[in-house]
């Protein structure tokens, strides 16, 4: 368990996927390129298959929750192998602006830094997510190219990929 000031960041266990089917919605989504869960089956499929990864150590994958053990979110470390691991983070909607976001991956990234020694992730956001902008910007970063393209089920997406550096 990592804890910060006011949020408690654990492993992702079986008990939290309702609520992270219930809060990864079109609005979550709309600037990712996963789509909503269908049914509260596919997301336990899914996320199945993340907590295998993090069992093989290839992934870090936790839940959020607040000082009232309320789950506000998820972060993950894919590619933990890898020179750079990608980061992913999402707040359900109604614990958005709180500054949550900030402080479950800076303290993230801090321990995948001492743990594992990374010192740079790979981030990325689309353009029009403001608040996803703004998360990478309270970090040291590098920007990289916008990978414009269309998704399989037709979402449009502007990802604009940065380096974080500890």
């Amino acid at each position: 368990m990592i804890k910060t000031k006011r949020l408690k960041v654990l492993p992702f266990e079986n008990t939290y996927t309702e609520a992270y089917y219930r809060g990864f919605d079109a609005d979550i989504t709309k600037y990712q390129y996963p789509e909503p869960f269908k049914s509260l089956e596919e997301a336990k499929v899914f996320l199945q298959g993340f907590r295998e990864d993090m069992e093989k150590s290839e992934m870090l994958f936790y839940v959020i929750l607040d000082s009232e053990e309320e789950f506000v979110g998820s972060v993950e470390v894919h590619g933990l192998q890898d020179e750079m691991p990608e980061l992913g983070i999402w707040i359900v909607k109604q614990q958005q602006g709180k500054g949550y976001a900030y402080e479950a991956l800076r303290a993230v990234v801090d321990y995948v830094n001492g743990k594992y020694g990374k010192k740079k992730f790979f981030y990325e956001a689309d353009v029009r997510n403001v608040g996803s902008r703004k998360l990478l910007h309270k970090f040291q970063y590098e920007e990289k190219d916008v990978d414009k393209f269309t998704t399989e089920s037709g979402k449009y997406l502007e990802l604009l990929g940065a380096i974080l550096e500890v």
